[in-house]
């Protein structure tokens, strides 16, 4: 199994014939992703990725044509707001907004929205989610990867690719790999992705990978400590030396009053079983050492 993304996936890309739309689309296609749709308003009719792929003007005739059940949007960021809620509308049940530079502001009745419908956000400001062997959705390279049975949440995109990529290389194998996004306002968190993990049976470990500000990685330490407990589960906080008030990289990565420091992640998540790493190339053997034998 794995979670969010599978064989059985229908993917309708939004802004399929823009070119970030276009140069992932086509590798998510490439790599066996059941791209369905694309959906561009205005270019109904046409077809996109060299003919493969064709492109609606609504979601909804997408879904209605297609039978799509999962959005990636790449829309720019004045427009992707309204793109999920479009998504929602048409009855897509799991989003992925790679979009970046989202204001909060226009990013919180929007996940209300999201929430309300029942469907799952992931994003915005996110890499996308990749199954190895099975389907790949947003921006993750492809060749990073290997099936296995870890499961990888990661506010970061450039230290997931690492991570895996250090995983993959010590011939440890991922049953999905996800990326939430580093904004502060976004649709699914550590918490959600690990409540997934912990009903997919083929996941055997878990490697959480977070960064300084708000409380995302203390909250899922908390959840973890009670029914992971037993689960091989390795940790990697980015921006220990970030100093109080300063932004690092995303927008969601900042420390205030004192709170979302690594120190306050890193002791979390250590009383909560996790072995936390100095650096992401030493989680696979703090994997082995956590028990994971797969």
């Amino acid at each position: 199994m794995s979670i969010l993304i599978d064989r059985q996936t229908r993917l309708v890309v939004h802004g399929l014939t823009g070119r970030e739309g276009s140069f992932h689309g086509g590798a998510m296609l490439d790599y066996g992703t059941n791209v369905v749709a694309g959906m561009t308003p205005g270019k109904g009719g046409q077809a996109a990725l060299d003919g493969r792929v064709p492109v609606f003007d609504t979601v909804s005739d997408a879904v209605r044509e297609t039978g799509a059940n999962t959005s990636c949007i790449f829309v720019p960021a004045g427009g992707a707001p309204d793109s999920i809620l479009e998504a929602v509308a048409a009855g897509i049940g799991t989003i992925f907004c790679i979009t970046e530079g989202i204001p909060a502001l226009d990013m919180v009745p929007v996940a209300a929205a999201v929430e309300r419908a029942g469907a799952r956000l992931i994003g915005p400001n996110c890499p996308g989610a990749t199954s190895p062997g099975r389907a790949k959705v947003g921006i993750i390279p492809a060749s990073i990867h290997r099936e296995g049975s870890v499961g990888v949440v990661s506010r970061s995109g450039t230290l997931t690719y690492e991570a895996v990529q250090a995983m993959t290389d010590a011939g440890i194998g991922q049953s999905t790999c996800v990326g939430i996004g580093g904004d502060p306002i976004i649709g699914s968190t550590f918490l959600d992705v690990l409540r997934l993990f912990e009903a997919d049976p083929e996941t055997e470990a878990i490697v959480l990978i977070g960064e300084i500000g708000g409380a995302a990685e203390e909250e899922a330490a908390a959840w973890a400590a009670e029914h992971l407990a037993d689960v091989p589960k390795v940790a990697f906080i980015a921006g220990r030396t970030a100093p109080e008030g300063k932004r690092m990289g995303h927008a969601g990565a900042i420390i205030s009053g004192g709170s979302g420091t690594a120190a306050s992640k890193v002791a979390a998540l250590e009383a909560a079983g996790f072995r936390v790493a100095g650096s992401p190339t030493e989680l696979p053997q703090l994997l082995r050492d956590a028990g994971y034998r797969g």
